[in-house]
């Protein structure tokens, strides 16, 4: 019969229970298991205590304390071991349940529980304290090392981490193979403690964490630290530690935004990027050399698949790092720290909007662009279609703002000393509301009035100090990365015709030196090249990212017109300060971007574009809104990128011919800027024009072929005659003359280098340096030409296509001899006997296009002669001396002929010319009549008869009313003494206009009779021939 198994008493599974738990034994083993720990000094001191030598939740703490303070071989570190106990309490608590006795149980479940608290708190202990028990965690040999927190890897585990060998260690590191935590030890370890005893472990866990990511790309081991710096800042004492670390916003004298970005606990997050970095800071893996390298041999597929793998790790890092930043923000303990950590690092990096940045002064762009994206999604919440909470901005942060220093950025209009002065008032008001709330009062409060300043009512709101943080961010960040990628095609551009040029040099003298040079620039646009795909992957395939932004700047733009009363038209006659004193570059940076999307695949689909529009008719021509004519120069090159045939979407034609300001002001305000541009204070501004002139002459052309623009063109020509229509055709003409005598004299030095190169044997013979320069000269003139053609073309377009309906401009006495002026000088190179030194082997390759360049010419000569109800046209062509001849006529009308020119065309041109025959022969017959005529009645700068003599008030000078209205026109100065002049402030010299009339009536009565024949003395051209024809 068998024998009953003694039952133990609950004494003994206690025991039992707590040497599994920490394999530690009172009783001498018999068994081999090496982990168990006889402590026999402990069990000599509770026998002499009298108690039993069994462990118990009493001698639990004092057992404990033992096993981590002795000395035992073969025996786990402390965190090790620890990390143990709770793991196996957490295993007996398990077991317990399935005990029958419930009042057992109870007991055993509180034991387990005090076990793993008391593992918790011991771990606490040893973090805080590693010389507590023991050099366990020390390195051998005497050498200083920095471990990683124990806790760490733990945390990876907790979060879902993939390797763990991100910190350098070894297979045999305490780091490497570390199972995943307890279930509920981290949770016992971060929440059930006091804020003191965590701060230093915490803070231990920042800096290891921060040291995780330095240096590393998007291609790097990135998300486990992520990862667990986001579990961190979840914990309550967590996100405390973390902004009350020294290292959250770094001080120090030398401190600036790269040791900012280095040294902060974050900073080396938001660096983590696929753009490149200066070689310094460089991260790796190096991602244009792993996705971009070679990228022209590569195929479109492993391209595309580069450019996904880039956005989706980018995007993985925007959405962690916005979670950590939002979960911060939420809490009031913490928002202000946060606030003012991203306004520390706007501020030590201001000098990134500079055109040159300092890499070592200022934070890598792969930050900013990181910061462009998070504070994007943290706008999210306001950028609802109608723009609901735009009301909760206040202009008055940007001068007022403790935080951000704005006051000292180039404003929309107003010059820094207005700033300055404005906010001087605006403080003044505010501390005198101020002491007025604060005389209200109670008594009791009184004695601290006098310590409160303006800062007590200017509180601003998260929505207003998020608006203007984000505006500086992407200007700083994502607005110069889009500028750093112009720029890297430009240099492309630029490098890829250097090559070009280097290898025809090579052709024609090879030389050891070149085949360095070209090694050296195939090398330097690899470098480009893949830098420039960095910018690609990371920004320009990013739509959601570019999408967030242009709804940013919608807001910015509705903010904006809201502080001017609203979309409306006419503005208010005075730029509210509030408007006037904004930064400038929270427009340049809306349009900057909006050129950008425009060239963007789908980048504009779904935005809405209206308010955008709105702003650009409003403000393009209003400089006393916005003062920088090149900014609204820029509003131009938007819509000429919103041009139906320019982006390649019918979306955007309703924004030109459905649009209501659009309609009613944009031809007139493009004119008006047309004619501002003239003087932008640069002193580069007149090369400057021609560029921006480019971009109106297209959209005004095409704004002609829309009938209810057209329509608005010409009511505009009509009440503007004699001002602003006036001015733009007076710079269209000037223009048109500049730009094409520029290319023709520049196509004859062409000519002569080619004539040059074409002549092999004496072309080698010339040093390799000056063939190397003159080839050089030859593709930079080449380039000139081309584009000076083409802006001529456009211009000389233009006034074919507006005199066909408009002519009476035309013909006003200041501006009718000057358009004919430039009508004979393009009919003189085109037919005249010059033309053939114009030929060239290929002259589409320049944009030279004689044939078409000439029916425009003669198609104005018609459109004018058609409204000429005066007849003053014939007589202007003829006297212009220096190019008119009456045979330029017939040499015209038979190349048309030959060129296919309809015949209508052809039969009233040659009618004008004879009419300017005749108009020739009559002036000289009246000059010949006038005889000697007084220097008195001369005009001083024409030289001709006075017919609307006028003094000048300045210089008190007299000249004919329609020389200086035409000098007027291009300058508003005396041209004697340079004072300020305008049409209505020329006095009528009354006296002197009857003496000459009296002087022309007086020798026109004369009879003459004599019989020279004064034509015959009129220079001509030969006779036409077929020599002289355009081939």
């Amino acid at each position: 019969m068998s024998t009953s198994k003694p039952q133990r008493s609950p004494s003994e599974i206690e025991d039992i229970i707590l040497k599994k738990i920490f394999y530690v034994t009172l009783i001498e083993p018999t068994d081999s298991d090496p982990r168990i720990v006889y402590l026999e000094m402990t069990a000599a001191e509770i026998l002499s205590e009298g108690k039993e030598l069994l462990l118990s939740r009493d001698l639990m703490e004092r057992v404990l304390i033992d096993r981590l303070s002795g000395n035992f071989s073969a025996a786990e570190p402390p965190f090790t071991y620890l990390i143990g106990c709770y793991r196996r309490a957490y295993d007996e608590s398990k077991k317990i349940q399935s005990m029958k006795d419930k009042n057992l149980r109870s007991e055993m479940d509180i034991v387990t529980k005090q076990a793993k608290k008391l593992s918790v708190s011991y771990c606490r202990i040893h973090l805080g304290n590693p010389d507590m028990f023991g050099n366990f965690d020390k390195p051998s040999g005497g050498m200083k090392k920095k471990n990683v927190s124990p806790v760490l890897p733990l945390i990876f585990a907790e979060v879902g981490s993939g390797s763990l060998d991100m910190f350098g260690g070894s297979s045999s590191s305490s780091t490497s193979g570390v199972q995943a935590p307890p279930p509920g030890f981290l949770d016992e370890f971060f929440k059930d403690s006091d804020f003191d005893s965590l701060d230093p472990i915490l803070k231990e866990l920042y800096e290891d964490l921060r040291s995780t990511v330095i240096n590393v790309s998007v291609l790097g081991d990135f998300q486990p630290p992520l990862r667990a710096l986001k579990y961190l800042v979840s914990l309550p004492v967590g996100a405390k530690s973390l902004v009350s670390h020294e290292w959250w916003v770094p001080r120090g004298a030398y401190m600036n935004g790269r040791a900012m970005e280095l040294t902060s606990i974050l900073g080396p997050f938001f660096h983590i990027s696929a753009l490149p970095d200066n070689t310094l800071f460089k991260s790796q893996p190096d991602v244009g050399q792993q996705c971009f390298s070679e990228a022209s041999e590569r195929r479109p597929a492993d391209l595309l698949s580069s450019f996904s793998t880039i956005k989706n790790f980018m995007n993985i890092l925007y959405s962690g790092l916005h979670d950590v930043v939002m979960i911060l923000l939420k809490s009031t303990d913490t928002r202000e720290r946060v606030l003012q950590f991203l306004a520390e690092v706007i501020n030590a990096n201001a000098s990134r909007g500079h055109i040159q940045v300092d890499p070592v002064s200022c934070a890598s762009s792969g930050m900013f662009v990181n910061l462009s994206a998070v504070m994007l999604r943290l706008c999210e919440p306001f950028l609802d279609p109608h723009l609901t909470k735009r009301d909760k901005i206040d202009p008055k942060y940007a001068f007022c703002g403790h935080r951000l220093k704005l006051s000292d950025l180039t404003a929309l209009h107003a010059s820094s000393e207005e700033v300055t002065e404005w906010i001087g008032k605006d403080n003044t008001e505010n501390r005198n509301e101020s002491r007025l709330l604060q005389s209200k009062e109670a008594t009791s409060s009184s004695s601290n009035a006098s310590g409160q300043n303006a800062k007590s009512t200017t509180k601003f709101t998260f929505i207003c100090e998020c608006f203007f943080m984000t505006a500086r961010v992407l200007n700083l960040g994502l607005l110069k990365a889009l500028s750093d990628f112009k720029h890297l095609a430009q240099d492309i551009s630029r490098g890829e015709d250097n090559l070009a040029s280097l290898k025809a040099m090579r052709d024609q003298a090879p030389s050891p030196q070149l085949e360095l040079d070209i090694s050296r620039m195939e090398k330097e646009l690899e470098l480009y090249s893949q830098e420039k795909l960095c910018h690609e992957a990371q920004i320009l395939r990013d739509g959601d990212f570019i999408q967030r932004a242009l709804s940013f700047y919608r807001l910015v733009i509705v903010w904006l017109v809201g502080l001017v009363g609203g979309f409306k038209m006419p503005l208010p006659a005075t730029c509210p300060m509030e408007f006037s004193c904004m930064p400038e570059h929270f427009v340049e940076d809306a349009m900057e971007l909006l050129i950008f999307a425009s060239r963007i695949p789908k980048a504009l689909d779904g935005v809405l574009l209206d308010d955008f529009m709105n702003f650009i008719i409003m403000f393009m021509a209003s400089p006393e809104y916005v003062r920088n004519p090149y900014l609204r120069a820029k509003m131009v090159e938007v819509l000429n990128c919103w041009m139906p045939r320019s982006s390649g979407s019918s979306a955007t034609s309703t924004l030109f011919e459905g649009h209501q300001l659009s309609l009613e002001y944009l031809v007139r305000n493009l004119l008006k800027l047309y004619v501002d541009i003239e003087f932008t204070g640069s002193h580069t501004q007149f090369y400057d024009k021609f560029n921006i002139r480019h971009n109106i002459a297209e959209l005004l052309e095409y704004l002609w072929q829309v009938p209810s623009h057209r329509n608005a063109w010409r009511r505009i020509a009509k009440e503007e005659e004699k001002g602003v229509y006036l001015n733009f055709l007076n710079f269209l003409v000037n223009d048109s003359i500049y730009l094409l005598d520029e290319s023709l004299n520049k196509i004859l030095e062409i000519k002569q280098i080619e004539a040059d190169m074409s002549n092999t044997a004496e072309w080698e013979q010339r040093p390799a340096q000056e063939r190397q320069e003159r080839t050089r000269v030859f593709h930079s003139q080449e380039n000139i030409v081309r584009i000076d053609m083409k802006l001529a073309n456009e211009d000389v377009t233009m006034l074919a296509f507006t005199s066909e309906e408009i002519t009476a401009p035309f013909l006003l006495p200041e501006m009718v001899e000057r358009v004919a002026n430039m009508l004979n000088y393009f009919l003189l190179q085109l037919v005249g006997p010059q033309r053939k030194s114009l030929s060239l082997k290929d002259p589409e390759k320049y944009e030279f296009r004689p044939r078409q360049l000439l029916k425009q010419i003669v198609r104005i000569y018609v459109n004018l002669a058609r409204g000429d109800s005066e007849n003053i046209f014939p007589g202007a062509i003829s006297s212009d001396g220096r190019s008119y001849n009456e045979q330029l006529f017939n040499a015209g009308a038979d190349v048309l002929r030959r060129i296919g020119e309809d015949g209508r065309t052809i039969q009233e041109f040659m009618e004008l010319g004879t009419k300017a025959k005749a108009a020739a022969s009559e002036a000289m017959d009246a000059e010949a009549a006038l005889g000697e005529i007084p220097d008195e009645f001369l005009d001083p700068i024409q030289y001709t008869l006075m017919r609307d003599p006028v003094i000048l008030p300045s210089s008190k000078t007299t000249v004919d009313r329609p020389t200086i209205q035409r000098h007027l026109l291009s300058d508003n100065h005396d041209p004697f003494n340079r004072a300020h002049l305008t049409s209505d402030m020329l006095i009528p010299d009354v006296e002197l206009k009857a003496r000459i009339d009296e002087f022309v009536r007086s020798h026109q009565s004369k009879k003459r009779t004599s019989g020279d024949d004064s034509s015959s003395n009129k220079e001509r051209i030969q006779t036409t021939s077929s020599d002289m024809l355009i081939d």
